[in-house]
């Protein structure tokens, strides 16, 4: 496919660029955050790459044994060089569904964040052992 564009000095040159290269920029719905998630005897452990995110803006939940991140992002930047200024301001919102891989207690859940990363110290339920239950037999003779 060929496609001509007339040269104008007001031409921003990738105005039109996400509709020729969808595939180049990625996803357009929003930035989702990469998630590790590993345990050890007593806890799970998510960490998540919350970089320039305010954690003021993020919520976390846990509701059946499934861990939901989700929150806003806004990124600015600003170039002022010269005779030239640009100004671009991103915003979104990112949401993040995790099921656990075993059985937690959401409400002793811990998160802090440290250099960009969000971690989440989510403590195990120990598993209840199955018990046997005997039938008593009432039948009358």
């Amino acid at each position: 496919m060929t496609r001509l564009v007339r040269w104008s000095p007001f031409f921003d040159g990738f105005e039109d660029f996400d509709e020729l290269f969808p595939s180049v920029r990625g996803d357009k719905s929003g930035f989702v955050p990469a998630v590790d998630m590993y345990q050890d005897e007593k806890n799970v452990i998510v960490e998540a790459q919350m970089a320039g995110i305010d954690p003021e803006d993020v919520s976390i939940s846990i509701e059946n044994d499934v861990l939901v991140i989700k929150g806003e992002s806004e990124k600015t930047s600003e170039v002022d060089d010269k005779n030239y200024y640009k100004k671009e301001i991103k915003r979104g919102s990112f949401f993040r569904s995790i099921p656990l891989p075993t059985k937690v207690d959401g409400e002793k859940a811990d998160a802090e964040t440290c250099d960009g990363v969000l971690k989440i110290v989510i403590p195990k339920i120990s598993e209840v052992k199955s018990k046997t239950i005997k039938i008593k037999n009432k039948n009358k003779k």
